[in-house]
């Protein structure tokens, strides 16, 4: 923080009862009244400065003024009439604002007196505060108690200019000091910057100068719009959540940040996070803020629903009179936010938007598991939680199980009509093997639903018996069939051989030739029979194919069919 000190004479201001007044051999012959301050001045100091004396006095005729309305009050004022009196003064950030105001409102200008204050406390103001960020960022805090002079004179909008100008320097030219005290957040360079150096820093302004900045800041489009959200959500910390500076203002005060900060979320999806949304969202129907910011937050939270994490969703109830520990309505509302959105978003067979559905799902599930535990948490709330998601964001049920199975067990007095609403949602067919076999000996389970599970799983034995029946039978037709395959080509293998390839005998006669063809064809029938055996047992025991009736007809008409030929 840079100074600038004025004067060369020592402070000789004191106080007497309601007077301030300084030490000096001359009479005074001015009297000031601000407040219940009175001051005892000289004409001959104040006024060939002041502007706005000299037209005071000149009016009035007699020395005493009054000056309530002064910007800053007594302090200003002193500052104000010390220089003056060429008293040594020093400036600074903290001061600047309400001397600057004083001295414009005393009109202790250039035209008035040559190197009077104004033109000091200008170069002062131009040539250090705004070069220095921390300098900017307190003289633009402390102008919010005078905002309208400030305004006025250019302080506000100047200062604004600088800081902005400042956060949008690209963090590799960022040279001055800066507040960053992030958790987990370590320094390994002297000139490693993070690009969100400015956020806490700027989280020390009041609402308006802030939310000035931020759409200042959003309006250039020249930072990404996680940025702009973690100088929202910093803000948030400081004023609104977990917070002791925040705890002091009054809930009023508290809505209208929260409507501002809901109100500058960059409308691109995961500008901020999912879990800073929903904390919002709690916060919004704790202040009773505006159903257009609660629309909006809930519209945003069911948007990214499926980037929360259990925690996220693990909200204390805001009510004093809530049944239960967490806030299950408003997990419960945004999850219905976020199947409508889900809905009119959805595209056929789109894998992405199914994933997000079963997340949601198995978060849901999870949270189930949790709430579950707590002592107060009726049936029909689980019930109605449970029902929320549709059938399909629920691939397997085991996480569902595992719900009702901690509730009957927290809540042995549950009634059979809530037990058996509970169990009605599960699917036996979604169930894995293990669930299942803990289900059939889960005596906390409606015997209906037991049933149901022991009759799925005689169901699916069976099935799977089939199945087994049915390959074998494949398999035997399949055996079957290359046997036929192979016999026919056998047969006309040998036959050709009788025809063409059999060398003549000299002298042998065509009856002894035709007869000699019949032996060889009437031998292959037994030589089928004993092929087909080898090749059974060849088969294998683990197979062990029979041949059905079926084929067992095909075989003798075969049989049949080789006796006639023969």
């Amino acid at each position: 923080m840079k100074f600038m000190k004025l004067g060369l004479n020592p402070d000789t201001f004191y106080t007497e009862e309601a007077t301030r007044t300084v030490i000096s051999d001359v009479p005074t012959d001015l009297t000031i009244r601000i407040d219940g301050m009175s001051y005892l001045l000289h004409k001959s100091c104040l006024v060939p400065k002041c502007g706005l004396l000299q037209r005071l006095l000149s009016e009035k005729g007699d020395g005493a003024v009054e000056l309530h309305d002064i910007p800053g009050g007594e302090e200003a004022f002193e500052l104000c009439t010390k220089f003056c009196y060429g008293i040594t003064i020093s400036l600074s950030a903290h001061n600047f604002v309400p001397a600057f105001c004083a001295a414009s409102f005393l009109r202790m200008t250039e035209k008035v007196k040559n190197g009077n204050l104004i033109t000091k406390l200008e170069a002062f103001f131009s040539s250090c505060i705004l070069q220095a960020w921390k300098d900017s960022l307190i003289t633009l805090q402390s102008a919010e108690r005078a905002y309208e002079w400030c305004e006025n004179l250019g302080i506000v909008r100047r200062c604004i200019e600088s800081i902005v100008d400042k956060i949008l320097t690209p963090p590799t030219k960022v040279k001055w000091s800066y507040t960053y005290t992030r958790p987990g957040y370590v320094r390994k360079r002297r000139d490693s910057v993070p690009k969100d150096w400015w956020t806490e820093d700027l989280s020390c302004l009041g609402m308006d100068m802030w939310s000035s900045i931020v759409t200042t800041i959003s309006s250039t489009n020249m930072l990404q719009p996680q940025l702009i959200g973690e100088a929202l959500h910093v803000y948030a910390h400081c004023w609104l959540l977990d917070s002791s500076e925040g705890s002091r203002d009054s809930p009023n005060r508290k809505r209208r940040i929260l409507e501002t900060i809901v109100r500058l979320i960059p409308a691109e999806k995961g500008s901020v996070s999912i879990k800073f949304l929903l904390r919002l969202l709690s916060s919004a129907n704790s202040l009773g803020a505006s159903s257009v910011s609660k629309a909006e937050l809930l519209r945003l939270s069911g948007l990214q629903l499926d980037e929360a994490t259990l925690p996220d969703l693990l909200l204390p109830a805001q009510s004093p009179n809530a049944v239960t520990s967490h806030d299950i309505d408003l997990v419960k509302i945004v999850t219905r936010s976020f199947l409508r959105q889900w809905k009119r978003c959805n595209t056929a067979g789109e894998s992405q938007s199914i994933r997000a559905m079963h997340k949601v799902g198995k978060l849901i599930d999870s949270y189930l598991q949790v709430v579950a535990k707590d002592a107060r948490m009726p049936a029909q709330k689980m019930v109605s939680l449970i029902e929320t998601l549709p059938a399909t964001a629920r691939p397997q049920h085991d996480h569902l199980y595992k719900a009702i199975n901690i509730y009957l067990k927290e809540h042995p007095d549950v009634s059979k009509a809530d037990k058996k609403h509970l169990c009605s949602f599960l699917d036996c067919q979604k169930l894995s093997p293990e669930v299942r076999s803990h289900a059939v000996k889960n005596e906390r389970l409606p015997l209906r639903t037991v049933v149901q599970v022991l009759f799925f799983e005689q169901e699916k034995s069976n099935t799977t018996t089939d199945r087994k029946h049915t390959s074998s039978k494949q398999l035997e037709n399949s055996v079957v069939r290359d046997d036929l395959s192979k016999l026919k080509v056998t047969s006309s293998a040998a036959e050709e051989q009788g025809n063409g390839n059999r060398p003549k005998v000299p002298g042998t006669s065509g009856a002894l030739h035709h007869s000699t063809r019949d032996k060889a064809q009437l031998s292959q029938e037994p030589s089928f029979k004993v092929k087909l055996e080898k090749e059974s047992e060849a088969a294998g025991d683990a197979a062990a194919p029979q041949l059905n009736p079926s084929n067992r007809v095909q075989m003798r008409s075969f049989s049949k069919m080789t006796h006639i030929k023969r």
